[in-house]
């Protein structure tokens, strides 16, 4: 364990794999009080994820699955499905803010869950304002934001993401499954590629992904991406591969 005045970092071994039954995982953690862009942009391309103030990165000694990717923006496209999903949502009305939780927040994200769980098998996760605060508001400092979709005056679904000159990382979203035709979740990702091409921002860092698995497989729809080929300590250079077309 390390410890100064604004950070404790840690090793979490053996805990049950949140992707693979009969698997364990590695995790190791750094609680940081402050964290300045610089470090967050530093720990990103290390694929270091976040929630509140506390960062993440899988350290698993038996597997490495789980892939850090980034979404190269200047070359991307949008695909003739990518665009029919942004033409839906012409209506939507999107909103860009510090994080922040209300009573809306805590229903829809309730409500979410509540559907994964019938629909994928998910773990309950009923959340309740102090919990959605530390994960999702805690630690935004000057990078992290809330993206929020609204139709027709409600609020259908909310983004997390944190916003870097050099990168966007999209933390978690979550979204009303009443409108399914708007296909929410896949328009909050494009959303987000369309704000980092609007920025010049190089890089939309979509978290892991698990090749061909049944909840981490649809990030490889998101092309051309990048992978992190190696597991670099902060101190280190990082290597970084085109991820090859099939």
């Amino acid at each position: 364990m390390f410890r100064n005045s604004s950070v404790l970092e840690f090793l979490e071994e053996n805990k049950d794999c949140s992707y693979f039954e009969n698997r364990s995982s590695d995790i190791r953690y750094r609680y940081m009080e402050h964290c300045s862009v610089q470090e967050q942009m530093k720990m990103l391309e290390r694929g270091w994820r976040r929630f509140g103030n506390m960062h993440f990165v899988p350290e698993c000694k038996n597997c490495t699955e789980c892939k850090t990717i980034r979404i190269d923006i200047k070359n991307f496209k949008f695909s003739k499905s990518q665009k029919r999903i942004l033409n839906k949502n012409k209506e939507t009305q999107v909103y860009i803010q510090k994080p922040t939780v209300t009573y809306e927040h805590i229903n829809l994200f309730n409500k979410y869950h509540q559907h994964m769980q019938y629909k994928k098998d998910w773990k309950e996760n009923i959340i309740d304002v102090q919990e959605y605060h530390n994960s999702y508001v805690n630690g935004a400092h000057d990078f992290g934001k809330e993206i929020l979709y609204f139709r027709d005056k409600k609020l259908v679904a909310v983004a997390l993401s944190d916003i870097l000159t050099e990168g966007v990382s999209a933390i978690y979203c979550y979204y009303d499954h009443d409108y399914e035709d708007l296909s929410l979740g896949k328009f909050s990702i494009l959303a987000q590629i369309s704000i980092a091409k609007q920025a010049n921002i190089p890089y939309l860092y979509l978290g892991y992904w698990i090749q061909d698995h049944y909840s981490m497989g649809y990030k490889e729809n998101y092309k051309p991406f990048e992978v992190l080929e190696n597991r670099a300590k902060l101190t280190e250079e990082t290597i970084w591969s085109y991820h090859e077309r099939r």
